[in-house]
């Protein structure tokens, strides 16, 4: 069997928590940011959890994590 390989893009884009689950960035935030509000460009600092249905795909892309 070859080496299972980390799918390095998503290695940038997802870290686990203790608890097993998969935290993410929020988007929007790159450029274009005068005509979003401030309430809206700071809402979208924090990070938030990778939805349910997409855990599985996340796993299969980080098998070492």
């Amino acid at each position: 069997m070859p080496k299972m390989k980390t799918n390095r893009g998503a290695a940038k884009r997802f870290t686990k928590t203790g608890a097993g689950a998969f935290k993410r960035g929020q988007s929007h935030r790159r450029h274009i940011l005068t005509k979003k509000s401030t309430k809206r460009k700071r809402q979208l600092r924090s990070a938030s959890h990778v939805h349910p249905s997409d855990v599985a795909a996340v796993r299969q892309m980080l098998p070492h994590r």
